[in-house]
Parts: C-alpha cells; sequence; structure tokens
C-alpha cells in the first residue's frame, strides 16, 4: 500500500522540521531526556538489549533522524550503522551533531537495500507514527532487510488505537508493535520485552528484541 500523503507531507515539512528541533541530537541529551522521563538511561537499555550482540554487526535504523539513537550505539561499540530518514533537514543536522553516520533520504516504504542486508533493524518511535492503513508496508520492508533481529522502541497499550498529537489526528498510535509483528510474521520469536512506564502521566513505552526464524 502506498504512503499515506498527509503523513509524508507533515513528516517531511515543517511538521518535520519543528520535530527534529525540539528533541535531542546527541547521545548525552538522549540519555538525559530518557533519566527525567523513565528513571533509566537509553544507554542503560541500550546495553541491556544488545549486551550479546557482535559489535560487528551490521545495523539499520528506519526513521533516524540526526542520527541520536545510532550515536549511542556507536558509543556501545557498534560501527556498522546505516540509517534512513524522510526528512532531509534531519540528514543535515546529523552531518553536525553525529558525522560518520550512513544516513540516505529514504522512506520506511520503500528500503533503499536488498533483502538480508543487516543483522539488526530497529526503529525508535517511528512505527508509532504510521496509519493503520499503512504500516503493514514498514513492517513487511523492516524484515525483508534483517537476517536476523528487529529491535523496537514504541509507545505501548493493548488496544491498538490513535491519540491527539500536538493539534493533529491521524499522526500518532499507541499500540503493541512487537505482537503486531508476530502476527504478520509467524517465523519470529521474541527474544527480550520490557516494559518502562513514564515517571509522570501513567503512560508506557516498550522496548523488544525478536528473532527471525523461518517465516
Amino acid at each position: 500500500m502506498a504512503p499515506n500523503p498527509k503523513q509524508s507531507e507533515q513528516w517531511s515539512g515543517e511538521f518535520g522540521r519543528q520535530y527534529t528541533d525540539r528533541n535531542p541530537h546527541t547521545p548525552a541529551a538522549m540519555d538525559e531526556l530518557h533519566l527525567h522521563n523513565f528513571g533509566v538511561t537509553r544507554t542503560a537499555l541500550n546495553r541491556e538489549f544488545l549486551a550479546d550482540l557482535d559489535p560487528a554487526s551490521r545495523i539499520l535504523e528506519v526513521g533516524a533522524n540526526v542520527g541520536a539513537q545510532l550515536a549511542l550505539l556507536r558509543d556501545l561499540g557498534f560501527h556498522r550503522l546505516y540509517g534512513v530518514e524522510l526528512q532531509f533537514y534531519a540528514i543535515q543536522q546529523s552531518r553536525e551533531h553525529a558525522p560518520g553516520l550512513h544516513l540516505v533520504q529514504a522512506s520506511a516504504f520503500d528500503l533503499p537495500f536488498p533483502d538480508r542486508s543487516f543483522d539488526l533493524v530497529f526503529t525508535s518511535g517511528v512505527l508509532i507514527h504510521l496509519s493503520p492503513e499503512t504500516i503493514g508496508r514498514a513492517l513487511d520492508e523492516i524484515r525483508r532487510c534483517t537476517r536476523r533481529y528487529i529491535w523496537g522502541w514504541e509507545y505501548f497499550a493493548e488496544e491498538y488505537r490513535q491519540i491527539p498529537y500536538r493539534g493533529h489526528e491521524d499522526l500518532l498510535w499507541k499500540g503493541d508493535f512487537a505482537a503486531m509483528y508476530r502476527e504478520r510474521f509467524p517465523g519470529l520469536r521474541c527474544a527480550k520485552e520490557k516494559r518502562v512506564p513514564y515517571l509522570e502521566g501513567g503512560n508506557v513505552d516498550t522496548m523488544f528484541l525478536l528473532e527471525a526464524g523461518a517465516d
């Protein structure tokens, strides 16, 4: 299914530019934000989930923005790091804040890589912004590009539902994205999952690591 035109327009335009400007640009800022929101740093969560992953693993982030998440992984010793990002402004910013990363402008619905190109493909707060009508296309592309692991960090809810986002409808959803992957690809198994509540507000995020078997 083709991407949602409204979503693509919003995230590639001024709305997406504002998102980039207000979010963390460095590993230190990312860790500070997570510590404030969850009482644990993103570095600690990454280490908990990826401690057994070979540092030579080839890793792709879908929706990398300025590359702060990839820079966190680089600080943990990973060095074959790639990202795709719809918004060119974010890629320009990455050259200042996370130089040396391999970021290209592309859509989650059409990843410019051959099948099974990566050991791990991940998203961080990206699936929540894809509409129910089109998210399957992104999941298919992520599954196509990984040879082993799918890793995610997304808002969690038992029931898949839309919620308002900065005065807009149809731009944010909560759900059980790990279960969504496994329902679509029965060969995936859950290697690890952790629900992480916000210190305030009652919301919950989830980090999950899925391992590919035979679909």
